[in-house]
């Protein structure tokens, strides 16, 4: 699951406005996080964005499908899905997927236990 430098470079620097959106490394790949929830993954540099019930259908529709891993022989399906790739040349589009991503996670976190809240 490496990721390149320049790809990770990439993606932050059509991020507006700049710094608001993180890269961390984690499990041999990236996390992308805003205000302190993850709203994507970045794994072989390919970007995966948060869904939910609410923002799933538009990335199906765009023909986007799942983060899938095996391990264990078990395969686990995420609750992440690939961006358009026409969103990782426009700055306009990858904001908006960037927003759809950000509003699924800040769903997913106020499901949560109190206590198991990221959102500050």
């Amino acid at each position: 699951m490496a990721n390149s430098d320049d790809f990770i470079g990439h993606l932050l620097d059509m991020v507006h406005p700049p710094g608001s959106v993180a890269a961390r490394r984690m499990f041999g790949g990236h996390g992308l996080f805003r205000d302190g929830v993850m709203i994507g993954l970045v794994a072989d540099d390919t970007l995966f964005l948060k869904v939910d019930d609410t923002n799933r259908a538009a990335f199906e529709a765009a023909g986007c499908g799942p983060f899938v891993y095996e391990a264990k022989g078990k395969r686990t399906v995420m609750s992440y899905y690939q961006a358009p790739p026409d969103a990782l040349e426009d700055e306009g589009l990858l904001a908006d997927w960037l927003a759809s991503a950000y509003a699924a996670a800040v769903r997913a976190d106020a499901a949560k236990p109190a206590r198991q809240r990221r959102r500050k």
